[in-house]
């Protein structure tokens, strides 16, 4: 992806929303295009942080693992979003592994390029700032989910959150065309697949969600009796 078809991409990322159309087109002639086959590691954790990523197609993951090698799914990001920022911002090494979770392309946007951006258009750093504040609110309350309700809580935690982004509204309610896999679920609200599997099969008997492949269909009950 070159040319206009980059800044076409740039447009649609929020850092960049109020970026004039002349910035852009340099920003976008200093973008490396690179494409990561599925289950790809993009970084790991304590890698150097030289690189911010564009997910120009496909899904990633962020991860932590335990001592144990227990894995832990903090987030996924897909197209049009931004990762890796904050280590260009603090110039520490990265503090989680990204993997892709299907076929993808990224642009990559090294460190250099970025802060001389920066420094021609501050409303970017406004917006990063932003982008910043969203994820440390989301953490937080990540946290917060996990000290405080059950697996039942946490798993309808995770779908009315994918519901929120990536959802879409139809007659039945509210559809999830691509939710996580049951162990990517697990990673998320440290449990097990197998609980996983039971909770949301117990969501299904209640009535609460209809389940066909990686499609899921929160219904309106869903809301009110775990909302």
């Amino acid at each position: 992806m070159v040319g206009q078809d980059t800044v076409a991409l740039l447009k649609r990322v929020t850092i960049f929303a109020n970026v004039e159309e002349q910035a852009l087109r340099e920003l976008a002639a200093l973008v490396i295009t690179k494409d990561y086959p599925k289950e790809t590691l993009v970084f790991g954790q304590d890698d150097p942080g030289d690189s911010m990523f564009v997910i120009a197609s496909g899904q990633v993951k962020v991860v932590l693992y335990g001592e144990n090698g227990k894995e832990i799914t903090l987030t996924f990001f897909r197209a049009g979003d931004i990762f890796g920022e904050m280590a260009l911002l603090d110039d520490k090494p990265r503090s989680a592994n990204v993997l892709t979770t299907e076929p993808s392309q990224l642009l990559i946007l090294k460190r250099e390029a970025f802060i001389e951006h920066l420094k021609r258009c501050p409303a970017t750093a406004i917006e990063v700032l932003a982008v910043l504040c969203q994820r440390l609110r989301k953490a937080d309350e990540v946290i917060g989910n996990l000290a405080l309700l059950d697996v039942f809580g946490r798993v309808a935690r995770v779908l009315m959150d994918l519901a929120k982004s990536d959802g879409e509204t139809i007659d039945e309610g509210v559809l999830i065309r691509k939710r996580p896999t049951q162990q990517d679920i697990a990673s998320m609200v440290n449990s097990s697949r197998e609980t996983v599997s039971r909770v949301l099969s117990e969501f299904q008997r209640r009535g609460l969600l209809l389940m066909d492949g990686k499609k899921v269909v929160l219904r309106p009950q869903f809301y009110d009796q775990l909302g």
